[in-house]
């Protein structure tokens, strides 16, 4: 598989790692050092594209891959207010498209089984719950991508909440996710439902990028050849 990398940071570089131990070949790696070369014809030498850039630049590369025709894997956060949009364009260009929050694998299953205890959960009353997300200082969106997820699953599971918001909160009804950034921390993710009598608490802690890295190009194999919306979720079978 012929694979281009849009965003060759550190995320990018694991990718490459990744990817070339399993067999497939980097044609374009993309960085802000040679963004020129971000075009369609260099684009349409790939089989897949992975891009993982901020939430600046991640609608317009999106759309010039659709444009390319190349499928496209996207793990840039915090552009979510555009979601829409892209999803209508890649429809519009007959394209392939996964997103997700966070590659990895066991952060996925990590959100399953966020969902299936909120459902548990949604009649315990005396229950209060809480998510908190650590990540290095370079992390530029907070609360996180995959934080947000997590209390998205909440949501869905729980009645008695019906928002999350960024910081605590004394309001019943919000989902409070606090957020710390210090080095080098690659991301931890703690659900915390506390009572008076008793606490429960769920905790994914990634050790380093090579677990994302391997999430992304799992997701590139998947999608290349196909058209349409994916998620990890489909992947896996969750």
């Amino acid at each position: 598989m012929k694979i281009a990398i849009i965003g060759y940071g550190k995320m990018g570089k694991a990718i490459e790692e990744i990817a070339i131990k399993n067999g497939h070949e980097i044609v374009l790696k993309i960085s802000a050092q040679n963004i020129n070369e971000f075009t369609i014809a260099n684009l349409q030498l790939a089989d897949v594209a992975i891009e993982f850039t901020n939430p600046m630049s991640a609608v317009n590369n999106l759309k010039t891959c659709f444009d390319a025709g190349i499928p496209v894997v996207c793990g840039s956060t915090g552009w979510m207010e555009h979601w829409n949009d892209v999803i209508k364009y890649c429809k519009d260009k007959n394209g392939a498209f996964l997103y997700a929050s966070n590659f990895s694998i066991g952060v996925n299953i990590f959100f399953e089984i966020n969902r299936q205890l909120a459902i548990l959960m949604s009649k315990r009353s005396e229950y209060n719950v809480s998510v908190e997300e650590i990540h290095h200082t370079q992390k530029k969106d907070a609360p996180s991508g995959t934080a947000i997820t997590i209390a998205e699953g909440i949501l869905q599971g729980l009645i008695n909440k019906n928002k999350w918001v960024s910081g605590s909160s004394n309001n019943p009804l919000e989902l409070s996710i606090t957020s710390t950034r210090i080095d080098p921390a690659p991301g931890t993710h703690i659900v915390t439902y506390d009572s008076p009598n008793d606490s429960i608490e769920i905790k994914h802690t990634a050790h380093n990028r090579i677990g994302f890295a391997y999430g992304a190009v799992l997701a590139a194999a998947f999608l290349n050849g196909k058209e349409g919306i994916f998620s990890m979720g489909d992947l896996l079978n969750i």
